[in-house]
């Protein structure tokens, strides 16, 4: 377990924490819709634009080279984080619903055909439904579901009946930003591949929590986005295996990824660039190497996560003891994230009072309908734990749910 005092030195570090909301202590539990940001990253962005910032790649002065030095060693740092195998392995992009899109329109559109399959699960964002569903419509690719257990886990049983020979793909969440439902991805990965099916992973929040290391997954692609990881917004990757990457075709045209351009032929770079037409997020790409850099000193992957475990368990309990309050996964593998909602009261109402309490919470559909479908409600209060919570806010959100059941007694 994390320490006390290692605790409050990373909290520490995360200078939004300090703050008051409505003169109560901010407790933010909303960390899978995006964490908040250590020092580290916020004075990497600043330094590169108070002392040499330039456009990347293309100049030959002073700035430009420094920039572009720093630019490339951050994709360095993600390829390193990963474990790919080269830096050509990781394609920047503006987050993973931006990674997962442009793997669905280049490799797709280039290797799937009508009737082929693509499994999901009823555990995916929309980032990682929606791409997939063009697909269908465009070209009459075959989209299949693998349905939860009551538990809110997958029903593997259901993964092998539906998994077949016609399966191209697999496109799975690696955590389910709903429910923090971790999902068996080696039972998963295995499966697939022996079936002759590429795999893609959605790492948003795995990656933040679990293991993300792509050679010991053997996964064909993964997409993750830098803001949940600690860094900025407007920066993404997908990683996939170089060889894939160089077969793809690119969807996104201009400068940057053009070998050469006249007006009759056009040829292309190899990855990663081909695939970052433009100017690219240059500061995003540098705070996301923060990110990375503050991450790698600061947090032990193991503590981390018993940490997270520990206020997970706890927090489910207090809210049990409170009653009227249903926890919506009971999965055995989960991580980080309360799903909850209170009998007879509007999840949005709720986080309305919680706001007042100086508690940050997300309330919705948390951009997954079809998983609320498959639990036939609307929508649910969401609590998600990072490495800077703590015990208080366990209990701060205990008390936001009393105060609640008053005011809605």
């Amino acid at each position: 377990m994390m320490t006390a005092e290692k605790l409050k030195t990373i909290k520490d570090d995360f200078p939004a924490l300090a703050q008051l909301v409505h003169g109560k202590p901010v407790t933010y539990l909303d960390s899978a819709a995006s964490s908040q940001k250590p020092q580290i990253v916020i004075d990497a962005m600043r330094h590169l634009m108070e002392t040499h910032y330039a456009n990347v790649h293309r100049g030959v002065y002073s700035f430009s080279a420094q920039t572009s030095t720093e630019f490339e060693a951050a994709r360095e740092k993600v390829a390193q984080f990963l474990n790919a195998k080269s830096e050509r392995e990781i394609v920047f992009t503006r987050n993973a619903t931006e990674a997962i899109n442009l793997a669905a329109a280049c490799w797709g559109r280039a290797f799937l055909k009508a009737g082929d399959e693509v499994l999901l699960t009823q555990l995916e964002h929309h980032a990682n439904i929606v791409p997939w569903y063009f697909l269908k419509e465009q070209l009459g690719v075959v989209l299949k579901t693998v349905p939860i257990l009551q538990s809110g886990a997958l029903d593997m049983d259901s993964f092998d009946k539906l998994l077949t020979e016609k399966t191209k793909l697999v496109a799975v969440t690696q955590m389910s930003n709903a429910l923090g439902t971790v999902t068996p991805l080696k039972d998963i990965i295995a499966k697939a591949k022996a079936a002759g099916a590429k795999v893609l992973v959605d790492g948003s929040q795995g990656i933040v929590h679990l293991s993300a290391d792509v050679q010991k997954l053997d996964c064909d692609f993964y997409a993750f986005t830098g803001h949940k990881l600690y860094g900025p917004t407007g920066i993404g990757v997908l990683w996939a295996r170089e060889e894939i990457l160089n077969a793809m075709p690119p969807y996104q045209g201009g400068g940057e990824m053009i070998e050469k351009v006249t007006l009759d032929k056009i040829t292309y770079k190899e990855a990663p660039y081909r695939f970052e037409a433009g100017t690219p997020a240059i500061v995003e790409a540098i705070g996301l190497g923060a990110a990375i850099d503050y991450v790698l000193k600061n947090i032990d992957y193991a503590e981390a996560a018993a940490h997270e475990k520990a206020l997970l368990t706890a927090a489910e309990k207090r809210l049990a003891d409170i009653g009227g309050v249903k926890i919506w996964s009971q999965a055995e593998e989960r991580a980080a994230i309360l799903s909850f909602t209170i009998d007879n009261v509007h999840p949005h109402d709720i986080a309305t009072v919680f706001d007042q309490l100086g508690i940050a919470v997300r309330a919705g559909h948390h951009c997954a309908q079809p998983l609320m479908q498959a639990l036939g409600i609307p929508a649910t209060v969401r609590a998600s734990f990072a490495v800077y919570n703590t015990m208080d806010d366990v209990e701060r959100l205990a008390e936001g749910v009393q105060k609640v059941k008053k005011l809605f007694a």
